[in-house]
């Protein structure tokens, strides 16, 4: 491991947490969507997976996203019987987004997002000083 692996390390984190916060953010924002654009439903929650990174010599390069997955949690059944996607008894299905929990998830990202920005503040620092001392 080489003095840069910990900057990459952390700029993976960086893009990892970036994307999570994306997809959160979309999930916020289709929380009452009752219809899908293609009309197959409600909005389902998203959750983006991780995976450690590996380099060659098998030694930990941060993290990559996998992929973004549907969550399989089941979905609200809301009564509203004047909603246009009400069904015959009255019941709108809605999506499994909560909106309190996104907020939490949301707060967990940002503060990993931060210790990665953090941590290359503080190797940019350490490499800075120790450009002076050569000098």
């Amino acid at each position: 491991m080489n003095a840069f692996s910990s900057m990459q390390i952390s700029a993976t984190g960086i893009s990892a947490e970036r994307l999570r916060m994306d997809t959160i953010t979309s999930n916020m924002a289709n929380a009452s969507t009752t219809r899908s654009a293609d009309g197959s439903g409600p909005y389902v929650r998203k959750i983006a997976v991780f995976q450690e990174a590996l380099d060659e010599n098998r030694n930990s390069a941060g993290v990559k996203p996998v992929k973004i997955v549907k969550d399989n949690s089941p979905l609200r059944k809301v009564y509203d019987p004047n909603h246009p996607d009400a069904d015959k008894d009255g019941y709108v299905t809605m999506p499994n987004v909560n909106v309190l929990n996104e907020m939490a998830d949301m707060m967990v990202s940002k503060r990993a997002y931060e210790a990665n920005v953090d941590t290359l503040t503080a190797l940019k620092g350490m490499f800075s000083k120790a450009l002076e001392i050569g000098k």
